[in-house]
């Protein structure tokens, strides 16, 4: 996949704080600049997003990637592994989660997360009664409340992301264990 529109000139600025923070500016940043308020809305949004705490980080990275995985964005998949690295989770699962239902890496917990992050990806979604309520007694109501919000809300950075035609930008090349490939039979495009 090749970038639908090009990448715009962002700021100096931004750009030296996002090759500090991440050594390179992100692809998806400089194709949404073409509309500055667009871009800083969503970066502001991000931001306040990655200061929510009721909800596990783990979690929400395994839902992130598992979005990703279904809705086929690469550079997602790519930038989320190398966070997870960052994050010091569990490299293993990680690279696990475009094929969750078939490692045996998983928690009884986190495989719900992941159901719960391709139920609420599925269009129409598919999310059950017994899904959410399980998930709910587990979590708690605030925490609940930050999963669904933030699964949303990585279904919004997703699907632009693929429509834009952002693709992996080799974030997850520095890190040691490869991404795995999301089964053939799920529908969704490959992502390695």
């Amino acid at each position: 996949m090749s970038l639908r529109v090009p990448k715009a000139e962002l700021p100096a600025e931004l750009r030296e704080n996002m090759i500090k923070q991440l050594g390179a500016v992100p692809e998806p940043v400089e194709v949404v600049w073409h509309s500055p308020k667009v871009a800083t809305s969503n970066l502001e949004f991000s931001a306040k997003v990655a200061e929510w705490d009721a909800a596990d980080e783990g979690l929400k990275s395994f839902a992130h990637m598992a979005v990703a995985a279904q809705v086929g964005c690469s550079w997602c998949l790519d930038v989320g592994y190398f966070q997870a690295q960052n994050q010091n989770l569990d490299l293993t699962k990680a690279s696990q989660v475009p094929r969750w239902r078939e490692s045996e890496v998983f928690t009884p917990l986190e495989r719900d997360v992941l159901e719960y992050a391709e139920a609420m990806t599925s269009t129409p979604p598919t999310v059950t009664d017994e899904l959410y309520a399980g998930l709910l007694d587990r979590l708690g109501p605030a925490a609940m409340v930050e999963l669904t919000a933030y699964i949303a809300f990585v279904n919004m950075a997703t699907r632009n992301n693929n429509a834009n035609g952002v693709a992996s930008q080799g974030f997850s090349e520095a890190c040691e264990v490869p991404l795995a490939t999301r089964p053939a039979r799920s529908g969704a495009a490959s992502t390695a």
